[in-house]
């Protein structure tokens, strides 16, 4: 679990779950996630029939942005609305996390005003260093290290198109990054079975990966061949070669990744019905060929507006328990 859990006294209502962060999927229990995917399938259903769902009326998520981004703002943003509650946006200008004014003070008061914190930011610890001092829930929704929303949805959207994700295949070609170490904790907690295929030199951290869950070769299996990564695949996913704050090594990455642009002939040697997954934005011809992720195999905007329903479910939890 992260370190993050030995927090200050919550002032969360009366009758309030006991205070929890979501800073890592290793946060919550293979239990709690069977939850949560039930819940995200029920708030989606009530937004798909314009049925008003607002048991967060009267609360306020604050969210922080040191990194930019489309779909995390607008899908916690416009979640947090259509759950009766409001949104205070503050931006890198606005919060001077960690600048102006330490992060513990930055989140003594934020936490005093707010009733859950959003942060998307650089370093985890920066993240951790906020919880460790906050009064309310606070979630990740982008770190260096992490990225626990956007597997949250991923999982839940090839649930709703391929059924229980247990005992599947999830191959995952590209960058060693924070959607990689995600997937590693999704795969040990939830039972499938991943495939990392990296260049050299880009391979997945598993000290940060798997350190908070003990994570064996079990669960995942590395590649040098991303065909073979692929071979028999049930879910083939990617991400940019060049994640936010690395711009400077575009040029060599590009390079170095060249072989593990996600194309026909990898979708080729996926099983039958294998679907296509990117967490977005996406550059066609380099990390996916045009013809996969607009082909029928992709469920990409599928999985970009299920952030939102997840995430609907994932503010409830932490604010209200189990329903």
């Amino acid at each position: 679990m992260s370190k993050a859990k030995k927090v200050v006294a919550s002032t969360l209502p009366q009758g309030a779950p006991p205070l929890r962060h979501y800073l890592q999927f290793s946060d919550f229990s293979t239990e709690e996630y069977g939850y949560l995917l039930q819940r995200a399938a029920f708030i989606k259903q009530k937004f798909k029939t314009f049925v008003r769902h607002q048991p967060l009326v009267d609360r306020t998520l604050a969210m922080i942005f040191e990194k930019a981004s489309t779909r995390t703002r607008v899908s916690f943003e416009a979640g947090m609305y259509q759950l009766g509650g409001s949104v205070v946006h503050l931006t890198t200008g606005d919060s001077q996390l960690g600048r102006s004014e330490p992060i513990e003070d930055s989140a003594k008061v934020i936490s005093r005003m707010t009733d859950i914190v959003m942060i998307r930011t650089y370093e985890q610890s920066k993240l951790e260093r906020f919880a460790e001092h906050s009064r309310v829930p606070v979630i990740n929704g982008l770190t260096n290290e992490f990225h626990p929303c956007q597997i949250l949805a991923d999982i839940f959207t090839y649930i709703e198109h391929r059924g229980p994700i247990e005992g599947k295949t999830v191959a995952w070609v590209g960058d060693g990054n924070n959607m990689a170490n995600t997937w590693l904790q999704a795969a040990a907690l939830l039972g499938f079975h991943l495939r990392v295929s990296t260049p050299s030199g880009y391979e997945v951290n598993e000290v940060t990966a798997a350190a908070p869950l003990s994570v064996g070769s079990s669960s995942y299996k590395t590649y040098s061949d991303p065909m073979e990564a692929c071979n028999g695949a049930d879910l083939v996913t990617t991400d940019v070669w060049t994640s936010m704050g690395y711009e400077a090594e575009n040029e060599v990455r590009r390079k170095a990744f060249a072989a593990w642009c996600v194309d026909r002939k990898m979708m080729a040697v996926a099983a039958p019905d294998a679907l296509f997954m990117h967490c977005l934005p996406a550059h066609r011809g380099e990390e996916v060929e045009a013809e996969v992720i607009d082909g029928p195999q992709s469920v990409v905007w599928d999985e970009a507006e299920n952030r939102m329903h997840v995430q609907k479910a994932l503010m409830e939890y932490l604010l209200l328990g189990k329903l």
